[in-house]
């Protein structure tokens, strides 16, 4: 059973205890690496890229790619990576931090509104449900801006439910609001925590139990839209004025892509990552493992407090599955779009974890869990090592691995050996502890072991570095057909052409600009956008990297027909890979 009290007992020194043993546990696993890579394909670079350009511009309005204006995302997160160089002077772990923060600052509102709703232990649990997910971990762990935005989001649905549920608390509410705003500028998509408002009407409207008493008039619920609008025309407001002032076509060009384009236009066409409309469904199952498990046993009770009209199952519940829907229309989904969901279904998930624990199917099913991890790893990592598995001897090529792979591979082997050990040390009567260990395991040895072997090969560090010992100390070098980590990690100063615009013509211009030093200056070019231009025998190759063979030439490798920038239309066509890993 669940308290029907909404004024739980006040926390004692044992429970702070271990609530700040638990965040130190969580920093230890989500801060594990940093500082040990660069930013990895596909968004880390473009974003530590558009930051960098902040710190170096004093331009923090509106973000670059390059020379490029960059509008696929409002600039909040890049933002606070600037201004987390500005505190450590070390881009290996500014561009990491604001995922870091956002995903402890997750926990502690998950932790703290369970604790305030239900108490201690309950709000324990969902903090913890919440940091064993694969989805939460692993997100978290990256310069993406799900983490920030899933943190914006739990914030505003926090303090709209402290409202509803546990005030009246006006302030909460308008926080809530605010919050939501941040979460626009964010990525736009912040907005919809304010759904939460529409469950919590009806709820209302049918006087369903433990909603809080009202007596505020209509302008105290307006301050919820200006908070809302407050915090957006942070951004709007003077990156509009910086688009007026400025005149020029390319300006007007980004904002019209950033409000519109890129918002309204970018759900209804959804252009790329196209999944069947149950998709979700499968991130549930197995993106937010092990909390999957947890649903099996969960759901009928959720369906018990429904019935007997409990709000604070409700309007979470509502909202979250307003968020499925939502995302589900468009035929464009990624499992990120619903990670700000999980807080929410994990707190809902965390009164009956206790009573879960008590029933032999669930332990067995978190063993099972434990087992399936180790197994996988164990033979994934064995047969790879041994040239048994196909797959990795073409990941070995494809990514340029050191010593045929041999570090990741025992990685893996370590992985499997941690999982096991747990299976003997904690077998099926404390499972949830030997899970506990293993994904403790997985997540520090992904830090401190993938971390470092995999960047060569991962970021463009060492085809830049190798570029730089091609061209040596004293030359130009200019890149054609680049990708952000080349242009982010480039040893030196380097010339652009666009990034956007067509593969021959930036090609068309790197052979101008090189031809004013032909002695001095080099194109770091990929390989697919030479022909016809480009005599491959007289090119150097640099080497492979992130699925791309990378070259260099000097202006004797430039075919006769092509000087002068004469590139043909049809060069460089060919379709690029996806970056995404």
């Amino acid at each position: 059973m669940i308290a029907e009290s909404l004024h739980p007992a006040p926390a004692t020194p044992q429970d702070r205890r271990e609530f700040w043993l638990f965040l130190l546990i969580a920093l230890v696993v989500l801060a594990a690496g940093i500082g040990l890579r660069d930013p990895w394909p596909a968004d880390e670079p473009r974003f530590a890229l558009a930051a960098r350009h902040m710190v170096e511009s004093g331009n923090w309005l509106i973000t670059h790619r390059g020379s490029e204006l960059y509008s696929d995302k409002p600039p909040l997160f890049m933002i606070l990576q600037a201004a987390s160089y500005e505190l450590t002077h070390n881009w290996r772990i500014a561009f990491l931090l604001p995922s870091l923060l956002a995903a402890l600052g997750t926990l502690l509102l998950t932790y703290d509104f369970g604790r305030r709703l239900w108490g201690h232990r309950i709000g324990l649990w969902a903090a913890i449900l919440v940091l064993s997910t694969f989805q939460f971990a692993y997100q978290s762990k990256r310069a993406q801006i799900d983490p920030l935005v899933t943190f914006f989001i739990t914030l505003a649905n926090y303090g709209l439910l402290r409202h509803f549920l546990l005030g009246p608390n006006w302030r909460a509410y308008w926080l809530g609001c605010f919050a939501a705003g941040l979460g626009v500028i964010s990525k736009g998509v912040g907005v919809l925590a304010l759904l939460m408002i529409l469950p919590f009407a009806f709820a209302r409207w049918r006087h369903w139990s433990q909603l809080a008493e009202f007596r505020g008039g209509f302008l105290r619920w307006a301050g919820g839209a200006l908070a809302f609008l407050g915090a957006i025309a942070l951004w709007i407001v003077p990156m509009v004025l910086s688009v007026r002032a400025s005149g020029a076509p390319e300006y007007q060009a980004y904002l019209d892509d950033i409000l519109f384009r890129q918002t309204a236009a970018r759900y209804a066409e959804s252009w790329d990552h196209h999944q069947p409309w149950w998709y979700f469904a499968e991130v549930i199952a197995y993106g937010w493992l092990p909390l999957g498990i947890v649903l099996f046993g969960v759901v009928p009770r959720w369906i018990e407090r429904l019935k007997a009209r409990d709000a604070r199952f409700l309007l979470p519940l509502a909202w979250v599955a307003l968020i499925i829907v939502f995302f589900s229309v468009p035929s464009g989904k990624r499992d990120v779009y619903i990670m700000p969901a999980l807080p929410w279904v994990a707190l809902l998930s965390a009164p009956f974890v206790d009573g879960l624990l008590e029933r032999t199917w669930f332990r067995r099913a978190l063993f099972a869990l434990t087992a399936m991890l180790a197994a996988v790893f164990l033979l994934a990592g064995i047969g790879a090592w041994n040239g048994w598995i196909p797959a990795a001897r073409a990941l070995v090529i494809e990514r340029g691995l050191d010593h045929g792979g041999a570090g990741l591979w025992a990685l893996l082997v370590g992985i499997g050996a941690i999982a096991a050990l747990a299976l003997v040390l904690f077998r099926v009567r404390r499972s949830e502890i030997g899970l506990g260990m293993t994904l403790a395991g997985l997540w520090l040895a992904w830090g401190f072991w993938a971390y470092p072997v995999l960047n060569d090969s991962t970021s463009a560090a060492r085809i830049m570095r190798d570029a730089g010992a091609v061209a040596g100390a004293d030359a130009e070098i200019a890149l054609v057909g680049w990708k952000e980590q080349n242009l982010l990690l480039a040893d030196r100063e380097v010339t652009e052409f666009g990034f956007k615009k067509p593969k021959n013509r930036q090609l068309a211009e790197a052979i101008r600009w090189q031809a004013a030093k032909p002695d001095t200056r080099w194109v770091f070019i990929l390989d697919r956008v030479m022909a016809p231009c480009i005599d491959r025998d007289k090119a150097v190759v640099v080497g492979h990297a992130n699925r791309r063979e990378w070259l260099m030439f000097k202006a004797d490798a430039v075919a006769p027909a092509c000087r002068g920038g004469n590139v043909p239309d049809a060069a460089a066509a060919t379709a690029e890979p996806d970056d995404e890993e």
